[in-house]
């Protein structure tokens, strides 16, 4: 990089951008190969997540009407991208009844097993030993934290599925074409609250998982940062993991082959969330040691000095009082 550095137009950016909050923080995630963090991460979430589908399903199949089982599972294929045509979410609600007690005894027990998984490599990004704990007190914490996610995730899907079916309504109830700018509008409000809900969830992950403090600035942008960038992807990338997913070339890969590729894109946006609120909380636990130290070698500067203008004066008055005796001595003579 010291190259970049010296060319005549980009050399300055490029060291600019060396100084910035993004810059350190994805110089922590070299530093802790956040590649294969990111793989652990989207190996453990993949296979958490069809059970999680499962038990969503049957709470749907129990719980709620026709339609508002149509909106979840489009709610579903939305936070999910890709995943919709090829798993047939309509037939897991209506067999959900059979599969609900299966699912949620696996969902247990891989819950658990990635509440465990994403902590240690949350705990990686901000160079943390792991927990050495009783293992049987850590699981039950694990259940705790998984349950609590649960109910964070539960809260943000429904948050975002009344944004949307507000837009509709007002769009109706008022005549807007939702093509047009007032359309455009209330998609930015139903955005903005999604973006909400994704914030309240990310708090929870970046702090409770890996069981750290961040300062409350760094935590906060780094909660946005992940949550507009946990939307725009769903924007983004969505159907692009629709179009792989439905290549006939891909067969029966299609649907693995998208969600590996979008939760590996997301796992990657949390640990950069996580990289930021380490590198924030690092930077200024080294500039409180710097003023601390400079505050010390300022006392140090002052108390050598004082100790040496003491010293210089009692050296003096110790040669001064010899001189006058000497003196005193040669005139009596």
């Amino acid at each position: 990089m010291d190259w970049l550095k010296r060319l005549p137009v980009i050399g300055p950016l490029i060291v600019r951008l060396m100084t910035t909050h993004a810059w350190k923080a994805y110089e922590r995630l070299d530093a802790v190969h956040w590649a294969r963090l990111a793989a652990a991460m989207t190996f453990i979430s993949f296979l958490a997540l069809f059970p999680l589908i499962t038990v969503a399903a049957a709470i749907a199949a129990g719980t709620l009407g026709a339609d508002r089982q149509q909106q979840l599972e489009n709610k579903i294929a939305d936070q999910v991208p890709g995943i919709s045509d090829q798993l047939d979410l309509g037939a897991l609600i209506d067999n959900a009844g059979t599969v609900g007690l299966v699912a949620g005894a696996l969902l247990l027990f891989t819950g658990v097993g990635w509440v465990g998984s994403i902590r240690d490599c949350l705990r990686a990004v901000w160079e943390l030993p792991d927990i050495e704990e009783n293992p049987v007190l850590v699981k039950l914490k694990d259940t705790g934290v998984l349950i609590g996610l649960g109910a964070a995730g539960l809260a943000s899907l429904a948050a975002s599925t009344v944004a949307s079916s507000a837009v509709g309504w007002t769009a109706d109830r008022l005549g807007i074409d939702e093509a047009g700018w007032g359309g455009a509008l209330l998609q930015g409000a139903a955005f903005a609250v999604a973006v909400l809900a994704d914030f309240l969830v990310l708090l929870y992950v970046l702090t409770l998982l890996p069981g750290v403090q961040p300062g409350r600035r760094d935590l906060v942008t780094a909660a946005l940062i992940g949550a507009a960038g946990f939307e725009l992807l769903k924007l983004l990338l969505g159907g692009y993991m629709r179009g792989v997913a439905a290549k006939n070339m891909y067969g029966a890969f299609g649907t693995p082959v998208a969600l590996l590729l979008w939760i590996n894109f997301t796992a990657k946006l949390v640990l950069f969330c996580a990289a930021w609120t380490a590198t924030g909380s690092v930077t200024a636990e080294e500039a409180d040691g710097r003023e601390t130290d400079d505050a010390g070698g300022e006392a140090g500067r002052k108390d050598g000095g004082q100790d040496r203008r003491e010293a210089g004066g009692e050296d003096g008055g110790d040669d001064g009082g010899e001189d006058g005796m000497r003196g005193g001595a040669t005139a009596g003579a």
